[in-house]
C-alpha cells in the first residue's frame, strides 16, 4: 500500500489561502494596487477593508519579501510624474495673481527649487536594496517592476525562501523521476 504524498513545510505554507490576519493574496494584491493609484497607505488599506497598522505589520513582517518590494515599487510607479511636476514648478515658477481692492492687477511669477530638490534627493531613499546575489529570485525583478512583482504577490509563494526550497523540491524530484 502506498502512502499518500506529504507537503513539504514551504509548500504546505504556500497553498495556505487565507492567513490568521487577513491578509489573503488578493487582499495584499487590491492593496498595493490601490497604494500605486493613491499614494496613501490608509486609503488604500481602507479599499480593501484592513487597517492602515495592519498594512505597516504585514510590511515589517514581510520585509524584503515580494510584498514589501511590491510596496516600494508602488510608490516608485508615479513618483517620476510627481518628480516632473515640482521640476517643472522649479524651472518656470508658479504664477501669482496680484489684486488691488478685489481687482486682478498683474501677476508676477514665483520660483522655488527646494520642492525639486527636496524630491530628487528623496527619490533614493524609495530604492529597495539590491538582492543579495544574482541567483536570488528577487534578482528577477527590477525595483520599479510593479506589474510583475503583483504578480509574484498574487500568485507566488509568499517569501523568497519558499520560492528557492520549491525549485529545490523540483530539481530532487527530477532527479528520483530520471533514476
Amino acid at each position: 500500500m502506498t502512502q499518500p504524498k506529504r507537503l513539504s513545510p514551504a509548500r504546505a505554507l504556500s497553498t495556505r489561502v487565507v492567513r490568521h490576519d487577513g491578509w489573503t493574496r488578493d487582499r495584499q494584491a487590491m492593496f498595493l494596487r490601490e497604494l500605486a493609484a493613491t499614494h496613501c497607505v490608509s486609503a488604500a488599506a481602507q479599499a480593501v477593508g484592513m487597517s492602515r497598522q495592519s498594512a505597516y505589520a504585514l510590511r515589517a513582517r514581510l520585509k524584503g519579501e515580494p510584498f514589501d518590494r511590491a510596496w516600494q515599487a508602488a510608490l516608485l510607479n508615479r513618483f517620476d510624474e510627481l518628480a516632473e511636476a515640482a521640476m517643472d514648478r522649479a524651472l518656470k515658477g508658479v504664477e501669482v495673481p496680484h489684486y488691488y481692492k478685489g481687482e486682478l492687477v498683474g501677476t508676477s511669477r514665483k520660483f522655488d527649487e527646494r520642492l525639486a530638490i527636496a524630491l530628487l534627493a528623496m527619490r533614493d531613499s524609495f530604492r529597495p536594496t539590491p538582492a543579495p546575489y544574482r541567483t536570488h529570485p528577487a534578482a528577477d525583478y527590477r525595483p520599479d517592476d510593479f506589474g510583475p512583482l503583483i504578480e509574484r504577490v498574487e500568485h507566488g509563494p509568499q517569501t523568497w525562501l519558499e520560492e528557492i526550497r520549491q525549485k529545490h523540491e523540483g530539481l530532487a524530484d527530477e532527479d528520483g523521476d530520471a533514476k
